[in-house]
């Protein structure tokens, strides 16, 4: 055999190791009201967890964006294309087993929250931080008694202890999915506060989002956009707005 017909052992090795990736199976999505909730529908089944719960919502808006994520799929079934299918199987089949400790991680946010950690110059940077976070804070505050230490730097600082009690009591009002969405925001956002702001109405998506990038779009207007940062940052806000239907934005 010519070498022109040997297959490229790379090329090869690589489509072995490739996941394979389940076919569609269904023809038409759609959604139904259904005494345990909004449920998504598989050529009229119900959408089953990996564990075989009920694929059920409490929000219409959500199971029809899981319906869309679901009828978006082509020839194959594509995980890693469906945060939302995600997140809310990890509620549905992980969160009730696992709800202290993702409620304890969630918590510790505060010990460390991004709104805490002001930079002393330059006093564009320290006005810019102040108007977006300074308004927050009073809100946990006020809202919460969640009370915060402030630092100029990044040295860590003890926040009040009963400031990562307060949030556990937040958190604990959040249902295993609403819980699973909050986890991506926190982590997403790096800050309990604007999380659970997000949460409980008091911003926007895009408001949150805004006030966890203060110091990149500093950073970016002073030296310029970064391409590699603007990619990930992108890929970010698409989880970011995911989370936020899950959380029930």
């Amino acid at each position: 055999m010519s070498d022109e017909h040997q297959p490229d052992p790379v090329k090869r090795t690589r489509e072995l190791s490739r996941p394979q990736l389940p076919k569609r199976f269904y023809k038409e999505v759609s959604i139904a009201g259904r005494e345990e909730g909004n449920v998504v529908l598989l050529d009229g089944r119900t959408l089953n967890t990996p564990k075989r719960n009920t694929v059920a919502v409490a929000s219409a808006a959500l199971a029809e964006a899981l319906a869309a994520e679901w009828d978006s799929q082509k020839e194959f079934i594509d995980a890693n294309r469906m945060p939302l299918t995600r997140m809310v199987n990890a509620g549905l089949d992980v969160v009730g087993d696992h709800r202290d400790p993702i409620i304890d991680e969630l918590a510790r946010y505060t010990g460390s929250d991004l709104l805490c950690y002001r930079a002393d110059r330059p006093e564009t940077l320290v006005r810019r931080q102040g108007d977006s976070w300074d308004p927050i804070l009073r809100w946990a505050e006020d809202t919460f008694e969640m009370r915060f230490v402030l630092v100029e730097g990044l040295m860590p600082v003890d926040q009040p202890g009963e400031t990562g009690e307060r949030a556990r009591e937040v958190f604990r009002g959040a249902d295993n999915v609403t819980l699973s969405g909050l986890h991506a925001t926190t982590t997403l956002l790096g800050s309990a506060v604007l999380s659970i702001a997000h949460w409980k109405g008091r911003l926007s998506t895009e408001e949150a989002w805004k006030a966890a990038h203060v110091d990149e779009d500093w950073n970016f207007e002073t030296w310029g956009e970064d391409a590699d940062a603007m990619a990930r940052r992108a890929q970010r806000w698409q989880e970011m707005q995911a989370a936020a239907l899950v959380v029930g934005d």
